[in-house]
């Protein structure tokens, strides 16, 4: 085991050296972290609780649940949203100005957040405040106050949100592109819900969704730094050892959401610039094709023309992103683009041209520098307790462990070229992409000439 831990370690040595950049803190931090494995302990209510451990006087702490848009009914659409944002609002033993001096008290930064797969609540201590925040925590998602008046400012916060286009067009452009790829199924609604659903959803709508999903086998109570496991364990069994793990009915459960190559246009002209993105179906979370999807993902790369790091073959973007979406069992791989309305014809063929050239020819330079960037961007995630607890939870809820630093390296750094072009190839290939676009799009091809596109010429 050390030798492996001295290889790694003369891995991540030479990485940092190649790559010259100023993430030296973040290699030592990340690095430091190999020793300690992560602890993961089941409770008998189901309920698990996974840690890892450092000698650090901070440690984050939080709550990881599978809830989100895509277990929601179109019923309820958007109650996992409002029901995030109302969990600080009090409970039934604290009201919100006595939660919000506790949590200020012990200098705590509480986060949240509600995705389609996922909703967490987790808050970074002093480690010697652990038990008081897991208390905390604890109450929070097992008494929540559901208030109507908070509901109802909430309500219309949501509202104003889900209304105003300009100030979130990049959320829009991808809550459409998930609605066309994934046509009449939970993954296609969005995280805010709708309108309707935004206006009419009521307390007791909020608390049958909690009692439906807050339940102990779908939590993990997860943390990182400072805290001792033992420890970590036993504050579960005390705040949440009765937490409730019976079903009225049959367990929530994810029901196979169809990819549909399609296309939707939100055209309008009174917006600066054109706001589009092209993608086809990825892989899941356990699928072998994830990781060399992701390297051909971190190749294909991105920049911000504000940031003046703007590259040859999209000079004529603002912006340009390649991202690589993964749920449990699909995903989507593709690029976002911001560009001036006339060039939208020319940079989309340029989008597609770099997917086939990835698939087709990508250098072994290429590939060793994505490689690079892609584990550079791991370790700095992961050189904070937040970043570490939060890929505890979320691994521990997509996979059911979470694998050791240095094997996820290993397994970036042993794909080789022929396997990315293989993988980038089988995904992009005369597959159906989806189109989501919003703006003054009129000069974007159709979607018969894009899917023509997909074609691959073999050299």
């Amino acid at each position: 085991m050390a030798s492996k831990l001295l290889k790694i370690s003369k891995n991540f040595t030479a990485i940092s050296q190649r790559l010259k950049c100023s993430h030296s803190a973040d290699f030592q931090a990340a690095l430091s972290s190999l020793n300690s494995p992560t602890e993961l302990t089941v409770a008998n209510n189901n309920l698990r609780v996974a840690s890892q451990s450092s000698d650090s006087e901070i440690t984050t702490v939080g709550l990881f649940i599978d809830a989100g848009s895509r277990y929601e009914e179109a019923s309820n659409n958007g109650a996992g949203n409002l029901v995030h944002r109302l969990l600080l609002k009090g409970t039934t033993k604290r009201a919100q100005a006595d939660l919000e001096s506790e949590i200020s008290s012990l200098g705590a930064r509480i986060y949240s957040f509600t995705s389609r797969e996922r909703s967490a609540l987790y808050g970074t201590c002093l480690t010697k405040d652990v038990p008081k925040l897991v208390e905390i925590l604890s109450d929070v998602i097992q008494n929540p106050k559901l208030s109507a008046d908070d509901i109802n400012k909430l309500r219309n916060d949501i509202l104003r949100e889900s209304s105003d286009v300009e100030a979130n067009v990049e959320d829009v452009v991808f809550d459409y592109l998930h609605a066309v790829a994934y046509q009449g199924t939970p993954l296609g609604q969005t995280v805010l819900g709708t309108q309707e659903n935004i206006k009419s959803l009521s307390s007791s709508d909020l608390k049958y969704y909690i009692d439906t999903h807050f339940k102990a086998s779908r939590i993990v109570l997860a943390a990182a730094g400072g805290v001792s496991h033992k420890e970590l364990v036993q504050c579960a069994e005390q705040n949440l050892g009765k937490l409730d793990n019976t079903f009225d009915g049959e367990a929530p459960v994810l029901s196979r959401c169809r990819y549909t190559g399609s296309e939707v246009r939100l055209r309008d002209d009174s917006l600066p610039y054109a706001y589009f993105a092209l993608a086809v179906e990825g892989p899941g979370w356990s699928s072998p094709d994830r990781i060399p999807l992701l390297i051909a993902s971190t190749a294909i790369g991105a920049f911000d023309r504000s940031q003046g790091n703007f590259e040859d073959a999209y000079e004529l973007c603002h912006n340009y992103k390649a991202f690589n979406t993964t749920y449990s069992d699909t995903g989507l791989f593709g690029v976002y683009i911001v560009c001036e309305p006339m060039q939208c014809d020319e940079i989309s063929r340029s989008a597609l041209k770099t997917w086939h050239r990835i698939a087709n020819s990508i250098t072994d330079a290429e590939l060793d520098q994505a490689k690079n960037r892609l584990i550079t961007q791991l370790l700095s995630q992961q050189s904070s307790s937040k970043g570490i607890c939060e890929d505890i939870g979320n691994s521990i809820l997509s996979l059911g462990r979470r694998a050791p630093l240095g094997e996820v390296v290993a397994s970036i750094q042993n794909i080789s070229n022929q396997t990315v072009r293989d993988v980038t190839d089988k995904y992009t290939s005369n597959k159906c992409l989806v189109v989501s676009a919003v703006g003054p799009v009129e000069q974007l091809m159709d979607y018969v000439n894009l899917r023509a596109r997909m074609y691959l010429t073999r050299l």
